[in-house]
Protein backbone atom coordinates (compact mmCIF):
# COMPACT_ATOMS: atom_id res chain seq x y z
CA UNK A 1 0.00 0.00 0.00
CA UNK A 2 1.30 3.47 -0.88
CA UNK A 3 2.58 5.54 2.02
CA UNK A 4 0.63 8.74 2.73
CA UNK A 5 2.86 11.70 3.49
CA UNK A 6 1.93 15.22 4.56
CA UNK A 7 4.24 18.00 3.39
CA UNK A 8 3.92 21.24 5.34
CA UNK A 9 4.81 24.40 3.44
CA UNK A 10 5.33 27.93 4.75
CA UNK A 11 4.81 30.11 1.69
CA UNK A 12 6.75 30.31 -1.56
CA UNK A 13 10.29 31.67 -1.74
CA UNK A 14 13.42 31.20 0.32
CA UNK A 15 13.44 34.58 2.08
CA UNK A 16 9.82 34.69 3.25
CA UNK A 17 8.36 31.21 2.66
CA UNK A 18 9.32 27.65 1.73
CA UNK A 19 12.63 27.17 -0.07
CA UNK A 20 11.40 26.24 -3.53
CA UNK A 21 14.16 23.80 -4.48
CA UNK A 22 13.85 21.99 -1.14
CA UNK A 23 10.10 21.66 -1.55
CA UNK A 24 10.33 20.45 -5.15
CA UNK A 25 13.10 17.94 -4.43
CA UNK A 26 11.03 16.59 -1.52
CA UNK A 27 7.91 16.24 -3.66
CA UNK A 28 9.87 14.63 -6.51
CA UNK A 29 11.52 12.06 -4.26
CA UNK A 30 8.21 11.18 -2.64
CA UNK A 31 6.60 10.74 -6.04
CA UNK A 32 9.47 8.55 -7.23
CA UNK A 33 8.93 6.38 -4.15
CA UNK A 34 5.24 5.97 -4.95
CA UNK A 35 4.01 7.94 -1.95
CA UNK A 36 0.65 9.70 -1.90
CA UNK A 37 1.29 13.31 -0.91
CA UNK A 38 -0.92 16.03 0.49
CA UNK A 39 0.49 19.53 0.98
CA UNK A 40 -0.63 21.75 3.86
CA UNK A 41 0.04 25.34 4.91
CA UNK A 42 -1.41 27.63 7.54
CA UNK A 43 -4.07 30.11 6.47
CA UNK A 44 -2.36 33.23 7.83
CA UNK A 45 -0.51 36.33 6.69
CA UNK A 46 3.23 36.11 6.16
CA UNK A 47 5.48 37.97 8.59
CA UNK A 48 6.52 40.14 5.64
CA UNK A 49 7.07 39.99 1.89
CA UNK A 50 10.61 40.01 0.46
CA UNK A 51 11.64 41.16 -3.00
CA UNK A 52 13.70 38.14 -3.99
CA UNK A 53 15.60 40.15 -6.59
CA UNK A 54 16.92 42.64 -4.02
CA UNK A 55 16.45 40.92 -0.67
CA UNK A 56 14.56 43.95 0.63
CA UNK A 57 11.26 44.00 2.49
CA UNK A 58 8.40 45.17 0.29
CA UNK A 59 6.80 47.67 2.64
CA UNK A 60 3.02 47.68 2.70
CA UNK A 61 2.62 44.41 0.78
CA UNK A 62 0.88 41.44 2.38
CA UNK A 63 0.58 37.85 1.25
CA UNK A 64 -1.18 34.80 2.63
CA UNK A 65 0.97 31.75 3.47
CA UNK A 66 -1.60 29.23 2.22
CA UNK A 67 -2.21 31.07 -1.05
CA UNK A 68 1.51 31.48 -1.72
CA UNK A 69 2.24 27.83 -0.85
CA UNK A 70 -0.48 26.79 -3.31
CA UNK A 71 1.92 27.88 -6.07
CA UNK A 72 4.29 25.09 -5.06
CA UNK A 73 1.50 22.55 -4.68
CA UNK A 74 -0.08 23.40 -8.05
CA UNK A 75 -3.23 24.30 -6.13
CA UNK A 76 -3.53 20.96 -4.33
CA UNK A 77 -3.19 22.26 -0.80
CA UNK A 78 -5.20 22.23 2.40
CA UNK A 79 -5.30 24.32 5.55
CA UNK A 80 -2.85 23.02 8.12
CA UNK A 81 -5.51 23.27 10.81
CA UNK A 82 -7.41 20.51 8.98
CA UNK A 83 -4.49 18.05 8.95
CA UNK A 84 -5.40 14.78 10.68
CA UNK A 85 -2.51 12.60 11.88
CA UNK A 86 -4.68 9.50 11.51
CA UNK A 87 -4.69 9.97 7.73
CA UNK A 88 -0.90 10.02 7.26
CA UNK A 89 2.11 7.78 7.72
CA UNK A 90 4.68 10.61 7.93
CA UNK A 91 5.14 14.37 7.70
CA UNK A 92 7.99 16.36 6.14
CA UNK A 93 8.76 20.08 6.42
CA UNK A 94 10.98 21.74 3.82
CA UNK A 95 12.98 24.73 5.03
CA UNK A 96 13.27 28.32 3.89
CA UNK A 97 12.83 31.36 6.11
CA UNK A 98 9.09 30.73 6.18
CA UNK A 99 9.78 27.99 8.72
CA UNK A 100 11.46 30.59 10.94
CA UNK A 101 9.13 33.49 10.16
CA UNK A 102 5.68 32.00 9.52
CA UNK A 103 5.53 28.53 11.06
CA UNK A 104 7.52 29.85 14.01
CA UNK A 105 9.11 33.11 15.13
CA UNK A 106 12.64 31.73 15.44
CA UNK A 107 13.96 34.42 13.07
CA UNK A 108 12.76 37.08 15.51
CA UNK A 109 12.99 35.46 18.93
CA UNK A 110 15.69 32.79 18.56
CA UNK A 111 15.66 30.33 21.47
CA UNK A 112 12.53 31.99 22.88
CA UNK A 113 10.60 30.97 19.77
CA UNK A 114 7.01 29.92 19.61
CA UNK A 115 5.51 27.64 16.95
CA UNK A 116 2.03 28.14 15.50
CA UNK A 117 -0.54 25.97 17.32
CA UNK A 118 -1.75 24.10 14.23
CA UNK A 119 1.76 22.82 13.51
CA UNK A 120 2.41 21.88 17.13
CA UNK A 121 -0.86 19.96 17.27
CA UNK A 122 -0.24 18.07 14.02
CA UNK A 123 3.39 17.16 14.62
CA UNK A 124 2.79 16.13 18.21
CA UNK A 125 -0.17 13.99 17.14
CA UNK A 126 2.10 12.30 14.59
CA UNK A 127 4.72 11.74 17.26
CA UNK A 128 2.20 10.30 19.71
CA UNK A 129 1.14 7.88 16.96
CA UNK A 130 4.80 6.85 16.53
CA UNK A 131 4.95 8.23 12.99
CA UNK A 132 8.13 9.75 11.53
CA UNK A 133 8.83 13.43 10.98
CA UNK A 134 11.37 15.00 8.62
CA UNK A 135 12.67 18.55 9.07
CA UNK A 136 15.23 20.23 6.81
CA UNK A 137 17.27 23.41 6.55
CA UNK A 138 16.19 25.84 9.33
CA UNK A 139 13.01 23.90 10.19
CA UNK A 140 14.87 21.79 12.82
CA UNK A 141 15.14 24.98 14.89
CA UNK A 142 11.61 24.06 16.02
CA UNK A 143 12.71 20.65 17.37
CA UNK A 144 12.82 21.65 21.04
CA UNK A 145 9.27 22.99 20.93
CA UNK A 146 7.86 20.18 18.81
CA UNK A 147 9.62 17.23 20.49
CA UNK A 148 10.76 18.45 23.91
CA UNK A 149 14.07 18.27 25.71
CA UNK A 150 16.66 15.82 24.47
CA UNK A 151 15.48 15.42 20.89
CA UNK A 152 18.42 15.33 18.48
CA UNK A 153 18.57 17.32 15.25
CA UNK A 154 20.87 19.22 12.89
CA UNK A 155 20.88 22.50 11.02
CA UNK A 156 24.39 21.81 9.71
CA UNK A 157 27.36 23.37 11.48
CA UNK A 158 26.51 27.03 12.16
CA UNK A 159 27.63 27.40 15.78
CA UNK A 160 25.41 30.40 16.54
CA UNK A 161 22.23 28.77 15.26
CA UNK A 162 23.21 25.49 16.91
CA UNK A 163 23.54 27.24 20.29
CA UNK A 164 20.11 28.80 19.85
CA UNK A 165 18.65 25.39 18.99
CA UNK A 166 20.24 23.79 22.06
CA UNK A 167 18.90 26.60 24.24
CA UNK A 168 15.41 25.30 23.40
CA UNK A 169 16.27 21.92 24.94
CA UNK A 170 17.14 20.06 21.74
CA UNK A 171 20.51 18.41 21.15
CA UNK A 172 22.32 19.63 18.05
CA UNK A 173 24.60 17.38 16.00
CA UNK A 174 26.92 18.80 13.35
CA UNK A 175 26.12 17.27 9.98
CA UNK A 176 27.34 17.55 6.40
CA UNK A 177 25.15 18.66 3.52
CA UNK A 178 25.09 15.09 2.21
CA UNK A 179 24.15 13.55 5.54
CA UNK A 180 21.09 13.13 7.74
CA UNK A 181 20.73 13.13 11.50
CA UNK A 182 18.39 10.43 12.76
CA UNK A 183 16.85 10.46 16.23
CA UNK A 184 15.51 6.92 16.40
CA UNK A 185 13.67 7.43 19.70
CA UNK A 186 11.62 10.29 18.30
CA UNK A 187 11.49 9.03 14.70
CA UNK A 188 12.90 12.42 13.68
CA UNK A 189 15.09 12.87 10.59
CA UNK A 190 16.84 16.17 9.85
CA UNK A 191 19.30 17.41 7.21
CA UNK A 192 21.01 20.78 6.57
CA UNK A 193 19.95 21.24 2.92
CA UNK A 194 20.45 24.92 2.02
CA UNK A 195 21.89 25.76 5.40
CA UNK A 196 25.03 24.32 3.78
CA UNK A 197 24.28 23.51 0.15
CA UNK A 198 25.97 25.63 -2.50
CA UNK A 199 23.82 24.34 -5.33
CA UNK A 200 20.69 22.30 -5.99
CA UNK A 201 22.65 19.11 -6.57
CA UNK A 202 24.23 19.27 -3.13
CA UNK A 203 20.90 20.03 -1.50
CA UNK A 204 19.28 17.06 -3.24
CA UNK A 205 21.70 14.52 -1.76
CA UNK A 206 20.70 15.13 1.84
CA UNK A 207 17.03 15.76 1.06
CA UNK A 208 16.72 12.48 -0.84
CA UNK A 209 18.33 10.66 2.08
CA UNK A 210 15.90 12.33 4.46
CA UNK A 211 12.87 11.31 2.41
CA UNK A 212 14.18 7.76 2.08
CA UNK A 213 14.85 7.52 5.82
CA UNK A 214 11.42 8.90 6.74
CA UNK A 215 9.68 6.43 4.42
CA UNK A 216 11.77 3.56 5.81
CA UNK A 217 10.49 4.40 9.31
CA UNK A 218 6.81 4.17 8.36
Amino acid sequence: MAKRVAVVLSGCGVYDGSEIYEAVITLLRLDQAGAVVQCFAPDMQQLHVINHATGEVMEGEERNVLIEAARLARGNIQNLSDADAAEFDAVILPGGFGAAKNLSDFAVNGPDLTVIPSLVAFVQAMREANKPVGLMCIAPAMTGVLFGDGATCTIGNDSGVARAVEATGAIHKNCGVDEVCIDEANKLVTTPAYMLAENIGEAAIGINKLVDAVLAMT
